[in-house]
């Protein structure tokens, strides 16, 4: 379908899904931000890019709505799933995807209507290593590391899931406000200790196997769940030894399961949703170039 969308989410994380070979325009950040727009374009926390692959069965790319690329995101890779079954480009329910945070192997799950309607990631492997993110401090793990936002003296543990995390921890009992996520949010994201910047997350252990987060996206803002903060926090309150795994990630949006292994590799599952189908409007198009 020339010019054609896919748009889905994951527990209200929303994707758009394309191919650009299909598109009469190129996917520039000029684009990328009028289509993800709200008020002016279609509105979206990001935009997914078929691309082709040597190394898996398919490519991927992603993109933020201020243009940047991510190197994963774990909502955006089960949306993806989702498209690739939907439109038929695959009829497989176990396949490999190519991201610029490495390769990922996703199983997707039909339910009786025959929808892709969950689907589990592997996602690969969670580092401490400050290199990884990448990270300034002169340290052999980012593990409880001190550092000042807003003013405010914290900790954070910084995690790599193929992509930079930096997540803040509060004590068990104890809550995090929305109006802390948006003042430490944007802070911690453009912070100097991360020169490339990073994702955000705002954390409490709320049980032996679960923690609830609020989540700030490097170059999207609040979004009400994402996959990869998910597994970046669960690493991190494992590590610690907050919880134990698997852990249930709650956040805004709902609800994610995590897998933690002995070697802090990663196994994400939870829903994901078809919102639409469509094609842009010639006169949109026009006002793209």
């Amino acid at each position: 379908m020339k010019n054609g969308f896919f748009r889905g989410h994951g527990l209200g994380n929303d994707y758009v899904v394309m191919d650009p070979k299909e598109l009469t325009f190129k996917l520039t950040p000029k684009t990328i931000k009028a289509i993800c727009d709200r008020n002016w374009g279609l509105g979206s926390d990001g935009i997914l890019a078929l691309v082709p692959s040597k190394k898996a069965d398919f490519g991927l790319r992603i993109f933020n709505p201020d243009g940047s690329e991510a190197e994963k995101s774990g909502n955006g890779l089960r949306i993806f799933a989702r498209y690739l079954h939907a439109t038929g480009k695959t009829k497989k329910k176990h396949f490999t995807v190519d991201t610029k945070g490495g390769v990922v192997t996703i199983t997707l799950h039909v339910d009786r209507h025959g929808d892709a309607s969950a689907a589990t990631v592997e996602m690969g492997q969670a580092t401490f290593n400050p290199a990884a993110l990448p990270c300034t401090l002169d340290v052999p793990e980012l593990i409880q590391q001190p550092i000042t936002a807003a003013e405010r003296s914290l900790t954070f543990t910084g995690v790599s899931v193929g992509n930079p995390h930096c997540v803040v921890f509060k004590p068990a009992g104890q809550s995090w406000a929305r109006e802390e996520l948006l003042t430490l949010g944007p802070t911690l994201e453009n912070h100097s200790l991360f020169p490339k910047r990073t994702n955000v997350q705002l954390a409490v252990p709320t049980g032996p196997k679960e923690i609830f987060i609020l989540i700030w996206e490097r170059g999207a803002g609040e979004t009400q769940a994402s996959g990869s903060s998910s597994c970046a926090a669960a690493s991190a309150a494992v590590r610690l030894g907050l919880v134990k795994s698997p852990v249930t990630v709650k956040m805004p949006g709902g609800t994610l399961n995590i897998d933690v292994d002995s070697n802090f590799g990663l196994t994400m599952k939870g829903p994901v949703a078809e919102v639409a189908r469509g094609t842009f409007s010639p006169s949109f198009i026009r006002s793209l170039k």
